[in-house]
C-alpha cells in the first residue's frame, strides 16, 4: 500500500474558504479537525490515503517544497517570497484575495529615489523582505527591510521603519493607525502547491488529484458565471 497523500493546510485567513473547495474534491476532515480545543497537526480524512496537516501559511510552502507534504494550499504572496524551484503551482484556486501593498504614514508622498534626497535608500518592515527588496530594486532604491511577522503597522509610529509592505484587504487597519496604501506591489490569491518530485513519483495518485482540483474551480468559476448572467 502507498504512502498516505500528505497535504498541508495554512491557518487562518484561506483555511474557511479552502474547505468547500476539498469537500469539492471529496476530502472532508474528520471531526477532530474542528474541534478548536484540539492541539493535534496531523488530521485523518474520510479519504484512507490522505491526511491533512494545518500549519502557518509560510511553513505550508515549506513543508511542500522539502517533500515532508507532496500537495498543500497557500497564497501568492508565500510562493513569491520564497520561491522554491521545488514547488509546482498548477491551480489559482481563486480565493484568499487580497493584496500586497506598500503603505506609509498619511500624507506622504510614495518612496522615490527624489523624495529621498538621492540617496535611494529606505527602510522597510515587512514579513516579506525578498519580495520587497526586489520590488524596491526595480524602482531603484535599495531597500532595508526590517523582518516582523506582525504589528507591521505601528513600525513607522515607533521609527521602526518608515514604510511597511504587508497584505492588505479592506484596509481598515492601515487607516487605523494613520497609515495609507501607496502602490500595490501584487495581487493575491491561494493557488494549490505541489512538490515536483511527488508528482512525477506518484505519477497515479497526485496528478489526479491536481485534475480534481482544477476541474472543481472551473465549476465554481462557472457556477458564478451563470449566477451572474
Amino acid at each position: 500500500m502507498p504512502e498516505p497523500i500528505i497535504f498541508a493546510i495554512p491557518k487562518g485567513r484561506i483555511l474557511d474558504e479552502a474547505l468547500p473547495l476539498l469537500a469539492a474534491v471529496g476530502i472532508e476532515p474528520a471531526a477532530d479537525f474542528f474541534d478548536k480545543k484540539s492541539r493535534a497537526l496531523v488530521f485523518a480524512t474520510n479519504q484512507p490515503h490522505i491526511s491533512l496537516i494545518r500549519v502557518r501559511a509560510f511553513d505550508v510552502a515549506t513543508f511542500v517544497a522539502h517533500g515532508a507534504a507532496q500537495l498543500g494550499i497557500v497564497g501568492s504572496d508565500v510562493i513569491d517570497e520564497f520561491a522554491y524551484s521545488e514547488l509546482y503551482a498548477p491551480v489559482d484556486l481563486g480565493i484568499g484575495h487580497c493584496r500586497l501593498s506598500l503603505a506609509g504614514p498619511e500624507g506622504s508622498a510614495p518612496p522615490g529615489a527624489n523624495e529621498l534626497g538621492g540617496e535611494s535608500h529606505i527602510r522597510v518592515a515587512t514579513k516579506y523582505p525578498a519580495i520587497t527588496r526586489r520590488w524596491f530594486e526595480g524602482q531603484g532604491i535599495q531597500a532595508e527591510c526590517i523582518k516582523l511577522n506582525g504589528a507591521m503597522e505601528i513600525a513607522p509610529k515607533l521609527g521602526l521603519a518608515s514604510h511597511i509592505v504587508d497584505l492588505v484587504s479592506t484596509g481598515r487597519t492601515l487607516v487605523e493607525n494613520a497609515l495609507a496604501e501607496q502602490t500595490v506591489i501584487s495581487e493575491v490569491s491561494a493557488r494549490l502547491i505541489v512538490n515536483r518530485a511527488a508528482f512525477k513519483l506518484r505519477s497515479a495518485d497526485v496528478p489526479a488529484l491536481v485534475e480534481r482540483f482544477r476541474q472543481a474551480v472551473g465549476e465554481t468559476r462557472q457556477n458564478g458565471r451563470d449566477a451572474a448572467a
